[in-house]
Formats: structure tokens, C-alpha cells, sequence
């Protein structure tokens, strides 16, 4: 290849990526992205725990209650203890490790709201009509069942890894803290890729190619895996949490946590129109 053909290559990427650019900044435009958030950010406080319970719940088919317990509890040493979060952990994975198949059946219903969540958050950006938004959405997202305990494993495995360079376990410096947000971010970019692929492809309206959704899924799973990694360090601040709301630690908690899901779904809806954007794209190439 030619330094000529570089560049006009260089050129073209250029224009492409401005053009994909323009194209999700005109797709938010038809809604409120603040709202949009605000919606899936509800649907989220009804559905992540239950998610993240039958998570963990599935390693109990291998390692048994106890050990799988026992495995979980010592994940508790990559949570920041300042801010009182490893209580919340430990009774956490209490509950889900000693969960039973029907309490596992039950939580499928407040889990499936995620979809509907995703779906719904979306639909302002989208010009297509929508039937049945509740429901299929609820059964698209359930589809991701079988990669549940997969992602359960996978977590579990890598985060024993990361133990070793906790201040728990004899770590704590600069090294190790690069290692376990290294690390970290890997894990989560690798599983939100394939779950938010998935997502962008059948859960969201819009109904892009599997091309589209995969590269909006890899590279909103780059975001969100980086700002999961900024929500482990803030909890590592010092800081009361329940001083703007007269002490109440717990209710400050909730807010903080909810104001970081926010955000969050922020970036999951502009992932979602920057999958549309590439769609519209390809399509005008093809034309």
C-alpha cells in the first residue's frame, strides 16, 4: 500500500467516524437522555440484585453451600472497607448461596424487569412503533440465563486471583492496585461484551444487525467496565456518605449508589444509539 492510499484510507476512517458521531448525537436529540437513564435506572434497582444473586447462587452447584460460601466471602477483601459496604456483600452472598431452586424460580420475575427496563429507556430515541414492549423484553433478557452461571464462575475465579493483592492478603501498594483495576477491568469488559451485545441485539428496539450490536456492545462494555472500576475507588474514600441526609448512612448509601447506576445507564443508552448510529451507516454505504 501507498502513502497515497494511507492516507485517503485515513481519510475515509475519518469522515466515518465523524459521521457515525453526527449520527448519534441526531438519535439522542428525539428524547431525553436524562430521563431515558432515570427510567432504566429504576428498572435496575428492581432487577441487579437479583441478578447478581443467581450468580452466585449457581456456583453452589459445583463447590456446594459451603464452599461456595466460603469462596465468595473471601471476594469480600476487593471491597473498600470505608464506607461500610462489606457487610452489605457478606449478606449478600449469605442469601444467595443458601438460596433453594424455587426462591431461584421467584427471582426470575423482578430479574426480567431489567429488559423491560432497557427496552422502555429506549423507545423515546426510537421512530419505529413498538407492541408488546413489557413482555418481549422481559423474555429476550431471560435468554441470557444459560450465561449466567458462566459469568457467576468466571467472576468468582478472576476475583480470587485479585485477592492476593489486596491489603487483606499482605498487597496494598501501587503495583498491586494497578493490578487488580488491570485485571478487574478485563473481567468485567470481556463479560459486559458479551451480555450488552446480546442486549443492543435483541432486547433494545431498534433491531440492528449482529455486526452493529457487537461493536456497540464491545465498545460501551469499555466504558462501563472503566467506570465500574471508578465505583470500587470511590468507595474507598473516606467519607460519610449520610451527612446531607442527617447522618442516616444507610438512606445515603442508597442515594450514592443509585446516582452511580444513573450514570451508568447513561452510557449504556448512548451505547444503544451509537449502535443505531453504525447501522445507519452500514446502510448508507450498502446503498
Amino acid at each position: 500500500m501507498t502513502e497515497t492510499d494511507e492516507a485517503v484510507g485515513r481519510s475515509q476512517a475519518l469522515v466515518t467516524v465523524r459521521s457515525v458521531s453526527s449520527r448519534t448525537r441526531r438519535i439522542l436529540a428525539r428524547g431525553d437522555l436524562a430521563g431515558a437513564a432515570a427510567t432504566l435506572t429504576y428498572f435496575a434497582a428492581i432487577a441487579v440484585v437479583p441478578w447478581a444473586v443467581l450468580a452466585i447462587w449457581s456456583t453452589t452447584w459445583v463447590f456446594g453451600v459451603g464452599g461456595a460460601e466460603q469462596r465468595w466471602s473471601q471476594l469480600r477483601a476487593l471491597i473498600p472497607p470505608e464506607m461500610g459496604a462489606r457487610p452489605v456483600f457478606d449478606e449478600l452472598v449469605s442469601a444467595a448461596t443458601h438460596l433453594d431452586v424455587l426462591g431461584a424460580i421467584v427471582l426470575l420475575f423482578p430479574a426480567s424487569f431489567y429488559g423491560e427496563g432497557l427496552r422502555r429507556a429506549c423507545l423515546p430515541f426510537c421512530p419505529d412503533r413498538d407492541r408488546f414492549t413489557g413482555w418481549r423484553a422481559r423474555a429476550a433478557i431471560l435468554v441470557l440465563l444459560p450465561a449466567v452461571p458462566a459469568v457467576g464462575f468466571t467472576y468468582l475465579a478472576m476475583g480470587t486471583v485479585m485477592t492476593q493483592w489486596t491489603g487483606d492478603n499482605g498487597g496494598g501498594g501501587t503495583a498491586d492496585l494497578v493490578a487488580r483495576i488491570v485485571v478487574g477491568y478485563m473481567t468485567v469488559w470481556v463479560l459486559l461484551s458479551v451480555v450488552l451485545s446480546w442486549v443492543y441485539s435483541r432486547v433494545t428496539p431498534g433491531a440492528p444487525s449482529n455486526v452493529s450490536a457487537v461493536v456497540g456492545g464491545v465498545g460501551t462494555a469499555s466504558f462501563v467496565a472503566g467506570f465500574v472500576q471508578g465505583f470500587s475507588l470511590f468507595l474507598s474514600l473516606d467519607i460519610d456518605v449520610g451527612i446531607p441526609y442527617a447522618g442516616l448512612r444507610a438512606i445515603g448509601g442508597v442515594v450514592a449508589v443509585g446516582l452511580w447506576l444513573y450514570v451508568l445507564h447513561v452510557l449504556v443508552v448512548v451505547g444503544w444509539a451509537f449502535v443505531q448510529a453504525v447501522e445507519e451507516e452500514r446502510h448508507a454505504h450498502v446503498g
